[in-house]
């Protein structure tokens, strides 16, 4: 019977094959015709990639985290707005130039990454697991470590996608804050230490307003380094840093927006408990967004790259935050 059903109606079609592993999310016209507004030399993304709770916002589906952390990078970055991303995971121990090549070989052309050096070379003192230090680090703003450890093996397994390696040191002990020259010397040597890049550029991002004086400025400029814009609670409001990034141009800008303001110096684990999915603005923060838009058209108009990463913590979502970044740096931004 069944054949003789296949004779006079055809076969029935099969349904199509489910796409497998992690898709993206279809990019709308609106995203797209905003992407095509933006400057090739602005590189706008998020400090990670493996968020679940951005499906219907980047993923198509849902997936575990570890599946996105494993596989959703090339779904990520086909969203035409997420033209950068941090790679935050070699901050707890040194990736290989492999690791850094398999993420380069998932990026279109234009993408750039965002690298933290580890924590090893970045931090003054050996921490326990739950964060509490230790005892002092003797690889501290080491040259030779940062160079074997970070710079090289970026260097060549991203090629030319390197945005911003960036050197992100650690809130320091009050000792080292109390001899201050001693550590503007550490980082002076560290930073004449290295190669220049092929491509992208050395930032530094710190976390005690201790560092941000006119000696900051002076060895950033000898050893061409650029300041990552670091907004977090640690430090001064972004206006108050705006002379040392004056005093640097012309140049790259790098910018990690890490913590709402609002959420206080050690805010991040209320932040993550108010965000929940990182689906939502929870709290939108346009002023922020205004100021740094005007900063990256300024930039980019003058031909420089701008690399900005944006956490969940910012405003309750990454990728939600991007796009409206996106729509104040083109003039199109929504009020909140």
């Amino acid at each position: 019977m069944t054949d003789l059903q296949d004779d006079l109606f055809g076969q029935a079609p099969r349904p199509a094959a489910r796409p497998q592993g992690v898709q993206p999310v279809p990019a709308s016209d609106d995203d797209r015709a905003l992407a095509a507004r933006l400057s090739p030399h602005v590189h706008l993304g998020t400090s990670t990639w493996s968020y679940p709770g951005w499906q219907g916002l980047v993923w198509a589906g849902r997936h575990s985290e570890s599946l996105l952390s494993r596989s959703g990078l090339p779904a990520y970055a086909a969203h035409p707005l997420l033209r950068a991303v941090g790679i935050d995971r070699g901050l707890y121990r040194p990736l290989a130039a492999s690791d850094f090549q398999r993420h380069a070989e998932q990026v279109p052309p234009g993408f750039r990454f965002t690298v933290k050096a580890p924590s090893l070379v970045t931090d003054a003192v050996l921490r326990q697991e739950e964060g509490r230090g230790q005892q002092p680090n003797p690889l501290f703003l080491d040259p030779s470590v940062a160079q074997s450890d970070f710079i090289e093996p970026a260097v060549e397994g991203l090629g030319a996608t390197v945005g911003a390696l960036v050197f992100q040191i650690s809130p320091l002990p009050a000792a080292r804050l109390a001899a201050m020259n001693e550590q503007f010397d550490r980082l002076h040597r560290l930073l004449l230490a290295l190669p220049r890049l092929p491509h992208g550029v050395v930032a530094v991002e710190v976390r005690d307003a201790a560092w941000l004086t006119p000696e900051l400025t002076a060895l950033l400029r000898d050893t061409g380094a650029r300041y990552c814009l670091g907004l977090h609670p640690k430090l001064p409001p972004l206006q108050e840093q705006l002379p040392l990034l004056r005093a640097l141009w012309p140049g790259a800008l790098v910018v990690r927006w890490n913590l709402n303001r609002l959420h206080g110096p050690y805010g991040y684990e209320t932040a993550e408990k108010r965000y929940g999915e990182f689906n939502r603005l929870m709290d939108p923060d346009p002023q922020t967004r205004a100021e740094l838009a005007r900063i990256i058209r300024g930039t980019t108009g003058a031909g420089q790259d701008a690399f900005v990463t944006i956490s969940n913590k910012a405003e309750g979502s990454a990728p939600l935050s991007v796009r409206a970044l996106a729509q104040a740096i083109t003039g199109d931004a929504p009020g909140g």
